[in-house]
């Protein structure tokens, strides 16, 4: 299995100075956008992998080829940032076999069906349920939203 280095939810994906921080912290050699719409989109793709830190391979998939990929051996050695934006995506990563010790929630803005979870994370009921399912699973699910930052646990806050 590939090592993920950092499972984020973040409907901005790569965001500037946030996820360059994680990258220097991780340690991390690639980063892995996983999102079946992004995947279909030849001109999102362009402009997510122009805005990832220099020097850094970013590959984007859709759920299923991704549950393939990280499956896989990690023979090269990555370490992978992997990034979603939401946690259904997670959900059906893990029911294809992925496993994920630990994801940082970040960054999920307000909009229609949505509540405030904590500051600027809000979470409709159904993805609520969601994080529980994973919270359950055995994965930590906590919020940071840089490397320095407390951590606060998701599980409390639901």
């Amino acid at each position: 299995m590939k090592e993920v280095v950092l499972t984020r939810i973040d409907d901005r994906l790569i965001h500037g100075q946030v996820i360059t921080a994680w990258v220097r912290v991780t340690k991390a050699n690639r980063i892995l956008i996983v999102d079946n719409d992004v995947a279909a989109d030849p001109f999102l793709t362009k402009v997510l992998k122009m805005a990832s830190p220099p020097g850094m391979e970013v590959k984007i998939l859709d759920v299923y080829n991704a549950i393939e990929y990280l499956k896989e051996d990690n023979d090269v050695k990555e370490k992978i940032v992997l990034l979603v934006k939401t946690p259904d995506t997670v959900y059906k990563l893990q029911e294809g076999g992925v496993s994920l010790k630990e994801v940082n929630l970040g960054g999920m803005g307000a909009r229609v069906g949505r509540k405030k979870l904590y500051k600027n994370i809000s979470i409709s009921d159904e993805e609520r349920e969601i994080l529980k399912k994973i919270i359950e699973s055995g994965t930590k699910v906590y919020i940071k939203i840089v490397p320095d930052d407390k951590e606060i646990i998701v599980e409390d806050l639901l």
